[in-house]
């Protein structure tokens, strides 16, 4: 086992990844491609329920798909599901067999990297999303004369060197810099 994965993790992938949105990934048939080419007797194992017959399974309200890979006698299996194209659960009611068989190939690819081919393409995919809340920094208003404006004359005085355009540009980062405070900076240079 060991030796297998070492051998698949070191598969180049180099050329055969693709691009979706900003995340690289390794199409079920290149990884099923590399996979047959080091380990021809390679098998995948696509599980129906017992209970409907289908190549899928539910919890009632939502669905998954259970795919193994079997290579030198040994399964790794994926459960991975069924989602739409924002990667978020299609509810039973609205799932077609191309949303089936989409994420049966998906599944593929990841039951393969299992294995070690492609798997760096997965390293944090377990990590929950984080929705990162841009927050501008907040801008203060500049008033001559003001206790800021007293500050911002001492940067003036000690950068005089970077020339107006980089102060404003400095200054801008926190403070409102308007034609005034940009007139009176003008002055002090």
């Amino acid at each position: 086992m060991k030796e297998t994965y070492k051998k698949l993790a070191s598969v180049s992938i180099k050329g055969k990844t693709e691009r979706k949105g900003n995340l690289d990934y390794l199409s079920w048939a290149n990884a099923w491609d590399l996979l047959k080419k080091e380990f021809p007797s390679a098998q995948r194992n696509v599980y129906e329920s017992e209970h409907t017959g289908l190549n899928y399974f539910t919890d009632g309200r939502t669905a998954y798909v259970k795919v193994g890979i079997e290579v030198e006698g040994i399964e790794h299996i994926d459960y991975l599901p069924i989602m739409d194209f924002r990667n978020k659960s299609i509810t039973v009611d609205k799932i077609t067999s191309f949303d089936v068989n989409k994420t049966i190939q998906r599944a593929t690819a990841k039951a393969i990297a299992m294995h070690g081919l492609g798997l760096s393409l997965w390293t944090g995919e377990d990590v929950p999303e984080l929705v990162a809340e841009v927050k501008k920094p907040m801008m203060h208003d500049l008033e001559i004369p003001s206790e800021n404006w007293t500050k911002v004359l001492g940067y003036i005085s000690a950068n005089k060197e970077l020339g107006l355009d980089k102060i404003v540009e400095q200054l801008g980062k926190k403070y409102k810099v308007t034609t005034k405070i940009k007139n009176a900076i003008k002055k002090e240079l």
